[in-house]
């Protein structure tokens, strides 16, 4: 995860993420943000894509992928600060967490849908 060095949720814990660009698809640019704030190459893990939430009114879809690391890699930080947080945590915690609980939620679809996101894998 990475600690937000800017607005929304400043000084909070996130998941990495960017926007798409004119040109990509959603998986290329799932690829190139993570490689761009990571480091974690498109060799090193293979991404699936396993939700969206809309926001109409803020005119925001966010789509959100799932990974596995076949490797031991060693993290290179972009802008923000970035960190392995246990799975253990309560990621509800909105003081320390982003996204009102988002977060929990998708953890708990990788948690439900385990068998079948990393029989993909």
């Amino acid at each position: 995860m990475c600690k937000r060095s800017k607005d929304p949720y400043k000084g909070m814990y996130n998941f990495v993420g960017g926007k798409v660009e004119e040109h990509e698809t959603l998986q290329e640019a799932a690829y190139r943000e993570l490689f761009e704030e990571t480091g974690i190459k498109k060799e090193e893990i293979i991404l699936t894509h396993l939700m969206n939430f809309q926001y109409f009114i803020s005119n925001i879809e966010l789509e959100v992928f799932v990974g596995k690391l076949y490797t031991e890699i060693s993290l290179k930080e972009e802008v923000n600060p970035l960190v392995w947080i246990s799975r253990s945590e309560n990621f509800c915690d909105c003081t320390r967490f982003a996204g009102e609980c988002n977060i929990e939620h998708m953890l708990q679809q990788v948690d439900y849908y385990r068998n079948i996101v990393f029989k993909k894998l």
